[in-house]
């Protein structure tokens, strides 16, 4: 484990962020800097690339104070640190084919920086592996959960979440979500959808028809679905079309209603864009209280917020859990179904109130 330094002798911290881009993450290493440096005193460094910067040499960063903020910062969209969600620094990637085990580099990176403490801002599978590193080099270490996905354990809200929820929502939409389906449930209830489909919940191709068929009888002109893009059938057996779910769902409906189907695959535009409220809110307050914990020694853990206010996590509880998902018989489920809504199959229920 991580010896915690005392508060009195931390003066130069690193923030840094991992795997895929999306909206809050600015907010978050202003709202970082802006904690150490005015409370603290501290200096702050912003790695650039993710682990990369502290693994490459020369090393890749550069000195955040507050004259690097502007007020537009807190609502542009990515990160101005860079990222990425390539190459695991224990089994990297090599020019001629091999593979090297360079987190040895990441740690003697942040040595030869004289950092102190390190904040990292990533999904689960960055937080894992920014745990093992900074477990390995004794790093004083904070996670911050950031993930369009919302998957992350152990905390109700990630960054970028809300924001991602916020997008356009027209006809056959293809939302992000490979293994959890929150954006699409969040984001169907919040635009009215009449289908909803998500990875936790297999669907039946004749149970969307159905219910598309009793809008047309009641006199409704049009529909709206939100499909995650990792969404089986029922039996577990993957669609076969190479262009995605939404495009697939497309083509069959097509077919099978007589009706024209517009398809919208949204993909990596709900990772940029402005920031909403919402999000900038929790970016702040979680970049805040990751300094906070630096200060007070609670390190190797995670940030999160849970039942209205922002708490910490041991971090190693929350790679454990893996990714959250959604609750098949949670609040949001059960809300769709009592709306009518399809969202797969409810082998509880009759297809008469499925499809009602």
């Amino acid at each position: 484990m991580p010896q915690s330094p005392s508060p009195s002798s931390i003066k130069r911290i690193g923030v840094l962020t991992s795997g895929g881009d999306c909206s809050g993450l600015n907010a978050v290493i202003r709202a970082v800097v802006f904690r150490a440096t005015q409370t603290y005193e501290w200096q702050v460094y912003g790695i650039h690339s993710g682990a990369l910067g502290l693994m490459e040499r020369p090393l890749m960063y550069e000195e955040l104070n507050l004259s690097r903020f502007q007020g537009h910062m807190l609502r542009t969209g990515g990160t101005m640190l860079g990222t990425t969600s390539k190459g695991d620094p224990f089994h990297y990637p090599m020019p001629d084919g091999s593979f090297k085990d360079h987190s040895g580099d990441f740690v003697r990176g942040f040595q030869e920086l004289g950092l102190d403490a390190l904040i990292g801002i990533g999904g689960d599978g960055s937080l894992n592996l920014l745990s093992q590193l900074t477990t390995q080099g004794g790093i004083a270490f904070v996670g911050i959960p950031k993930t369009i996905d919302n998957d992350v354990a152990l905390t109700e809200f990630a960054v970028g979440f809300a924001t991602a929820v916020s997008h356009n929502r027209v006809m056959i939409l293809e939302v992000m979500g490979r293994d959890a389906g929150h954006i699409a449930i969040s984001a169907g209830l919040a635009g009215g959808a009449d289908v909803i489909l998500l990875p936790e919940i297999p669907y039946l191709e004749e149970g969307v028809i159905t219910k598309l068929k009793s809008l047309i009888a009641r006199g409704q002109n049009h529909a709206l679905m939100v499909v995650a893009e990792g969404v089986e059938p029922t039996g577990g057996n993957k669609n076969d079309n190479r262009n995605g779910i939404g495009d697939y769902l497309g083509d069959v409906l097509g077919r099978r209603l007589d009706a024209v189907v517009r398809v919208t695959v949204l993909g990596h535009l709900q990772r940029g864009g402005a920031p909403c409220s919402q999000d900038r809110i929790l970016a702040q307050t979680f970049g805040t209280r990751a300094v906070d914990m630096v200060a007070e020694g609670k390190l190797d853990r995670m940030v999160a917020w849970r039942e209205r206010g922002v708490v910490d996590v041991a971090l190693d509880k929350v790679v454990r859990q893996g990714e959250r998902k959604v609750l098949t018989d949670g609040t949001y489920i059960r809300t769709a179904r009592a709306l009518g809504v399809y969202v797969g199959e409810d082998h509880m229920q009759t297809t008469a109130e499925r499809v009602s």
